[in-house]
């Protein structure tokens, strides 16, 4: 039988290990060499019988002889493994030293592997080496490897493996070493920015807060109102609720007025300090807390008690009697809904309600009752239904009303700010797709031909989702198999209007979707930001008679938009037979068209921060029409705004 050698040299820093195998375990006669962590110098005869003075017995030296074994083994399979690493470690290293020629092609990469978008990242170039469980996370630089002198690798399972690294340099030293910032995962959607010179857009104050969805609950003295917004709280446990109560805003009464407080009117809306109201109100709605006052019926003033503190809140409960009488109080609510309840249930429980927590007798409540109450129900509260959205019969004994307006509060907080203040304002569902073209067609390097094509595809999902605004009939066809289907019929009356120029790039997309459609013309002369003249409209003669899309890819100051729906009324057009149709909005824009037009619709596939000094839509994607038609003055791509 040959001879099997285990040998390890050194020569400089590096170590060689030679194996040669076929080795068993009876042939394993002799070890030598052994010192430390260095093998000088072994060698196995397998050939040999001899037996080394001083063994006492042929099993202890098969043992020891089977022990060196196993180790050898097991330094095998560790080398082994560490070579893996180090091939995958370059293969690493080799992708990202090709990163800059890859740059081109990133965009197009993102949208159909998402997944890989974290490894061709910028902010990669310097090669992060990511090795995670799911305990645990280390990142370590790919040029502090080298310093490692020894590596233990241990598998975890089919998700990952750790790496325990025995260095010169602790792993502080390794983490610390370079100077740039490590991070804690890759993220699929962004990463932060690590250039401090990057310049970020300016936001206006009314973006560093989301806005609160308000809710006001009116109705006659004792109509149920608290139980209707306990109910509400209740259901909407998950989110941030707040209720503010009209009670805590009456005002002191003087001395004069105390001497005859039985003459005094509370459901009178002088009783009320509605400025405090207000002023507490708009800190809630920018995102401030706030301290309420803690009206005393007994003392007939506010400051006995702490005031409550009110933190900012998702939803904000507005609950009154008079809370709809003045009409700035009105103007705050995304939601109105009046308590109804018989006047002889709301008499009921005022009797019992004041005389247990107001301490006043039946003769007093009864007195006041006809005197105050229902004088002031018929001349103040009761006529302010009719500013109501919602009106709930029998109060808190209504589940049915309550669960719908349970169920439209979700809906409207899942909705983006402005579409909870403008219902006629809908803001496409967004996905990655859409997340992804829209990196590309605002992305400054992206080419004309990349620009065209996925702005194309951007429109048409816009199109088609305006187009499932319009009125329909219901419709039965016979199918190839004989069956009758119940469907519906598309609205036939139906035009195109685009702005030049920039809407002429939505027209192709409204001709795949609807064929054989009219598509008039409008042009607007734009003088900086109020200067603006209509030059030029061609329209179809019985366009009064249809639903008008009107095409423009960018709403921003809603100028232009509001010349041209203008244009459209005066022609005949019923304000309701319009939708407005664009890739990107402003909040301005959307403000200004929304309010000068309730009653048209606005679809739109994104909403962005604001407007700059020269009134560019930021982030925006710069001039609409020059990127798409390819007439930029540098005849290439837009440069973006500083």
């Amino acid at each position: 039988m040959s001879n099997d050698l285990y040998c390890l040299r050194e020569s400089g820093e590096k170590r060689v290990l030679w194996i040669v195998v076929e080795l068993s375990l009876e042939d394993v006669v002799d070890v030598i060499g052994v010192e430390g962590d260095v093998i000088e110098n072994v060698e196995v005869n397998a050939s040999s019988g001899k037996k080394k003075e001083g063994q006492s017995s042929e099993e202890k030296r098969r043992e020891e002889t089977t022990r060196a074994v196993e180790s050898r083994v097991l330094l095998h399979q560790t080398t082994t493994t560490i070579t893996i690493i180090t091939i995958i470690v370059v293969i690493i290293n080799f992708f990202f030293f090709f990163n800059s020629y890859l740059t081109p092609y990133h965009s197009r990469i993102s949208i159909l592997f998402p997944q890989l978008r974290p490894l061709y990242n910028s902010d990669f170039t310097s090669a992060d080496i990511m090795l995670r469980n799911k305990n645990h996370l280390l990142f370590l630089r790919n040029q502090n490897l080298c310093d490692a002198t020894y590596c233990n690798v241990h598998w975890i399972g089919w998700f990952g493996f750790s790496l325990t690294v025995f260095a010169n340099k602790s792993i502080e030293d390794l983490m610390g070493s370079n100077s740039e910032v490590h991070f804690s995962g890759f993220h699929m959607d962004c990463l932060e920015q690590r250039k401090a010179g990057m310049e970020q857009p300016t936001t206006s104050e009314d973006d560093l807060y989301k806005q609160p969805f308000v809710i006001g609950v009116a109705g006659g003295a004792a109509s149920g109102k608290t139980a209707v917004c306990d109910m509400i709280i209740q259901q909407l446990h998950d989110q941030r609720v707040v209720l503010v109560n009209q009670d805590s805003f009456y005002h002191n009464l003087t001395e004069e007025e105390l001497t005859r407080v039985q003459d005094y009117n509370f459901d009178h809306p002088e009783a009320f300090d509605t400025e405090q109201l207000l002023s507490v109100m708009d800190k809630l709605k920018r995102g401030q807390a706030v301290n309420i006052p803690k009206y005393d019926f007994k003392g007939y003033k506010s400051g006995v008690s702490p005031a409550r503190r009110v933190n900012p809140a998702d939803v904000i409960i507005l609950e009154g009697i008079l809370i709809f009488h003045d009409p700035r109080v009105r103007a705050l609510m995304n939601m109105k809904i009046f308590v109804d309840t018989d006047a002889d249930v709301r008499l009921a429980r005022r009797i019992r309600r004041d005389t247990a927590e107001k301490a006043r007798d039946i003769a007093t409540v009864l007195d006041q009752y006809s005197k105050f109450v229902k004088p002031a129900f018929d001349d103040f509260i009761l006529p302010t239904k009719k500013y109501a959205d919602i009106i709930i019969p029998r109060g808190g004994d209504n589940h049915v009303a309550i669960d719908l307006i349970v169920q439209h509060i979700r809906t409207k907080l899942g909705q983006h700010d402005l579409c909870k203040i403008y219902p006629n304002l809908y803001v496409i569902q967004s996905t990655f797709q859409m997340r992804g073209m829209h990196t590309l067609v605002r992305d400054a390097k992206t080419t004309k031909h990349d620009f065209v094509f996925y702005s194309d595809r951007l429109i048409r999902l816009v199109v088609e989702h305006g187009l499932g605004h319009l009125p329909f009939t219901e419709k039965q066809v016979i199918t190839p198999t004989g069956s009758v289907y119940s469907g519906v019929d598309f609205c036939k009356r139906l035009c195109g209007v685009s702005i030049i120029r920039s809407g002429e790039s939505m027209e192709n997309a409204l001709r795949a979707c609807c064929k054989g459609i009219k598509i008039g013309k409008i042009l607007i002369h734009r003088e900086g930001d109020n200067g603006q003249q209509l030059i030029y409209e061609k329209l179809p003669n019985d366009i009064s008679d249809r639903h008008v899309l009107l095409l423009d890819p960018i709403l921003g100051t809603g100028n232009s938009a509001v010349q041209a729906i203008s244009l459209l009324l005066r022609k005949g057009v019923p304000e309701s037979n319009i939708i407005f149709l664009n890739l990107i909005s402003a909040p301005q824009g959307v403000h200004v068209v929304c309010k000068s037009f309730p009653r048209i619709k606005i679809v739109t596939s994104e909403i962005d921060i604001g407007l700059n000094e020269d009134f560019r839509v930021i982030p925006g994607m710069g001039e609409f029409g020059d990127r798409y038609f390819g007439t930029d003055d540098d005849d290439m791509q837009v440069v973006a705004p500083s």
